[in-house]
């Protein structure tokens, strides 16, 4: 009998083990476990396992290699998240999402492209280039 995965596991009780705060920026890459909550601006590349949390009001411009994606700030680029991605109002999302489950709000706008893939998403050519895959 097939397994299935459940992609909505319950969003409720982050431990966030880091946070990139209103009036922080960031640019670069940046690798974590855990939860990470992003409230300020990032330019860059993101990889990670896990959950990453895109607070109102928090721009993001980039590449996003991640296990779940919560966004509810302004996200430029593209996503590629395992589990799934999450868009709450008032977000932003200009750019391409690749994930097996996506959820958006009404209000949310979302200018750009999504392919679902089954199970778990994994990076693609169109998303990253060859050189560019997430840390083992």
């Amino acid at each position: 009998m097939a397994r299935t995965l459940n992609l909505s596991p319950p969003v409720t009780n982050f431990d966030v083990t880091g946070v990139i705060d209103r009036g922080c920026e960031f640019e670069g890459k940046l690798s974590f476990r855990g939860t990470v909550r992003i409230n300020g601006v990032f330019k860059g590349e993101i990889y990670t396992p896990d959950t990453l949390i895109i607070g109102e009001g928090a721009r993001i411009n980039g590449q996003i290699d991640a296990g779940t994606v919560i966004i509810s700030g302004e996200v430029s680029g593209s996503v590629v998240a395992k589990l799934r991605v999450e868009i709450h109002a008032p977000a932003v999302f200009r750019g391409d999402i690749l994930t097996p489950s996506l959820k958006v709000d009404e209000g949310v706008i979302f200018e750009g492209s999504s392919k679902m893939v089954g199970q778990t998403a994994q990076p693609t050519q169109s998303f990253f280039l060859p050189d560019k895959t997430p840390p083992a």
